[in-house]
């Protein structure tokens, strides 16, 4: 069947001024791989006057997209052109050139997450390293001025909380202000064990899941949290790199199926080494070397287990 999606992932940043400790960003790694980059306005133009299926695109993946200078650019032209922006993924939203604020709104940007993990800027320091609560909740607040200005819903904004043991008693502060500003509350399970969760039974409420950690997850559910969000991608919306790599899933960073800003996209999406990784995470075809599916920790988990993606649900 031929892959054809309404919707892409590109990312419109590589870099991030923040040194979040379990990131793959913070750590070098997606420098080393993707390059620390911003996408340009004329590639954003290519993709979107090339194919005009496109209706949505998730700007947000390994950096931070307020650090991209032509942003303002491309969100007017998304707009003018009916593609639907979101940022779901999430921003850390602490340096935010000022006529951004007013773009998000006027150009009606879809959704903005934001993450904040912590009430208070001495426990958000400890992880949002390099960033500033008080910063950030200013930059929410002057977003939410301008939604009012313009009587406007967009954008829609939700407050992302990782759990850790050293924030984890400010969640239902936390909870509170994100009511207060008009944004959605979302309790997040961490990476890693940089901080691990301390009262387990307490967050395990709060993330609606049940569990505290991503260890109880896979253990109650038997898959890895996130993983057929993230692996179903290379169906529903795809991530392409700031550099036009389409890159599969948004954890993908060490190899590429092609070039979207040198090739046909739909090609791309159709070609035969994609299609290879697609039947590899439905279990229907043995593991290669030059898919990159191969190296995810996430695919090896689901072949340890035989829990193949769609192998609980309708198969597609």
């Amino acid at each position: 069947m031929k892959i054809h999606p309404s919707a892409i992932r590109l990312d419109a940043s590589t870099a991030c001024q923040l040194k979040c400790p379990s990131c793959s960003t913070t750590h070098g790694l997606i420098s080393e791989t993707l390059g620390s980059k911003f996408l340009k306005f004329e590639d954003f133009k290519k993709i979107v006057d090339s194919n005009p299926w496109i209706r949505s695109i998730e700007l947000s993946n390994w950096g931070e997209i307020f650090l991209n200078r032509e942003l303002l650019k491309i969100v007017e032209y998304a707009y003018e052109k009916k593609v639907v922006l979101s940022a779901a993924n999430g921003v850390n939203l602490n340096m935010v050139r000022e006529e951004m604020f007013e773009g998000v709104v006027k150009y009606q940007f879809n959704s903005i997450t934001c993450s904040i993990d912590g009430a208070s800027n001495e426990t958000y320091k400890i992880y949002r390293k390099s960033g500033d609560f008080d910063t950030v909740i200013a930059n929410i607040k002057k977003i939410n001025e301008f939604k009012a200005q313009y009587q406007s819903v967009f954008p829609k904004l939700r407050w992302q909380f990782i759990a850790f043991g050293h924030n984890e008693h400010e969640i239902p502060l936390a909870r509170q202000m994100a009511h207060s500003l008009g944004m959605e509350f979302y309790v997040k399970l961490a990476w890693d064990d940089f901080s691990p969760v301390k009262n387990k039974e307490f967050v395990g409420a709060l993330t609606g899941a049940g569990v505290s950690n991503r260890e109880e997850y896979q253990n109650k559910y038997e898959k890895i949290y996130l993983s057929e969000t993230v692996c179903s991608q290379l169906w529903i919306n795809p991530q392409i790199n700031s550099d036009g790599r389409v890159l599969g899933c948004c954890v993908n960073y060490w190899g590429d199926y092609g070039n979207a800003f040198q090739e046909d996209l739909i090609g791309i999406l159709n070609n035969e080494k994609m299609n290879y990784a697609r039947e590899m995470l439905r279990g229907k075809k043995e593991q290669r070397e030059d898919i990159p599916c191969t190296q995810c920790r996430w695919y090896k988990e689901m072949k340890k287990n035989s829990k193949w993606l769609f192998s609980r649900k309708r198969d597609v």
